[in-house]
């Protein structure tokens, strides 16, 4: 690794982006860390976090919408990591809230590593959503399992707009690299991610979902729903190992499938006596019943192809390929929920 050579970061305020900057950081190297807004609340708490750090922190202004914001934070380096995309499941408008913005800045993004001729490796963060749209599909891999050959064909702009987002994004970027032959590029597929914040817990999905088991949301029960899941600093790493390491290709990042009631078993010793946890899985019928009366996520169709399915996948490429060694989801799910219980998230403990 030449800690000489400046790494490009793209959408350095996000959950995943700030633990990607974090470790960077630590191992000394510079980041042309691209943000909306220099200035704003979310940039400055970057600032703070890298002072003392051996690396170096340059902000940079960019947007996703815009073609040549990318040039300037991309000038010296030879490593672009691209997180940055919209993460809704609830939106107004898929087309334009979600599928538009991540096509287009990963288009934006990969032409500007285009134009920029000491580029040599691009890593971009994708989803295990490209590789299946419901846990239905899982039925359909081979054996039941999930592998990085498979792609993402239940999915559209009415259903799971977020997963068809990303899996439009993820093919815009190879259909890129496969039309030259100067930089690689290595994906980052993960599974649902977990742990905590680099700083105070964000507006972020991963934090939707455990806001729920605090705030009495899910207290009568939780969905039969399971999913892989992942720790947050194991993705982060993920992507530092394939930046500068030889991996090419797609990389599943899944350490374990739990269910929505393993979460609650996970934090019931710390947190049980204080917060009123679910302790059983509501029956698929009623939920299938009155979901899309409660919730406009759970339509019918979401419930029939998610709720009561084996969800499997293969993560050997991540650990052999990449390298990486998992450290287990179950204890940040844990350092999650007190971290948010710090931060007064839940309100006062059991309401």
């Amino acid at each position: 690794m030449d800690r000489n050579v400046p790494v490009m970061l793209t959408g350095a305020t996000g959950y995943l982006a700030s633990w990607i900057l974090h470790d960077l950081l630590e191992l000394g190297l510079t980041v042309h860390a691209t943000v909306r807004d220099p200035d704003s609340a979310k940039a400055a708490a970057l600032r703070d976090m890298a002072t003392g750090k051996p690396g170096e922190l340059r902000l940079f202004a960019a947007d996703l919408a815009d073609a040549e914001s990318f040039d300037a934070p991309m000038q010296g380096c030879a490593v672009v990591i691209h997180t940055a995309s919209p993460y809704r499941l609830t939106v107004d408008d898929p087309e334009s809230d979600l599928i538009r913005p991540a096509i287009e800045g990963t288009r934006h993004v990969l032409a500007a590593a285009n134009r920029n001729a000491d580029i040599r490796k691009i890593v971009l963060t994708s989803s295990c959503a490209a590789i299946f749209g419901d846990v239905a599909d899982c039925a359909q891999a081979p054996g039941g399992i999930l592998t990085e050959e498979i792609w993402n064909n239940s999915s559209g702009i009415t259903h799971n707009p977020y997963a068809y987002s990303k899996t439009l994004a993820e093919k815009a970027a190879w259909d890129m690299h496969d039309a030259q032959d100067r930089w690689s590029l290595a994906v980052i597929n993960p599974a649902v991610i977990l742990g905590p914040a680099v700083g105070t817990p964000p507006k972020a999905e991963s934090f939707d979902i455990i806001r729920g088991f605090g705030n009495g949301t899910l207290r009568t029960g939780v969905p039969q729903f399971e999913v892989g899941m992942v720790d947050v600093r194991d993705v982060a790493m993920a992507h530092i190992l394939a930046g500068f390491g030889p991996a090419t290709g797609r990389h599943i990042l899944s350490e374990k499938t739990l269910s929505f009631l393993d979460i609650a078993e996970t934090l019931r010793p710390r947190f049980g006596k204080d917060f009123p946890l679910p302790r059983r899985e509501l029956p698929k019928w009623l939920l299938w019943l009155v979901g899309p009366l409660v919730d406009k996520r759970f339509t019918r169709r979401f419930v029939a192809r998610n709720l009561g399915h084996r969800w499997q996948a293969d993560n050997r490429k991540s650990r052999e390929g990449l390298g990486l060694t998992y450290r287990g989801v179950e204890p940040g799910i844990v350092e999650m929920f007190a971290q948010m219980v710090k931060a007064g998230q839940f309100g006062k403990a059991g309401n």
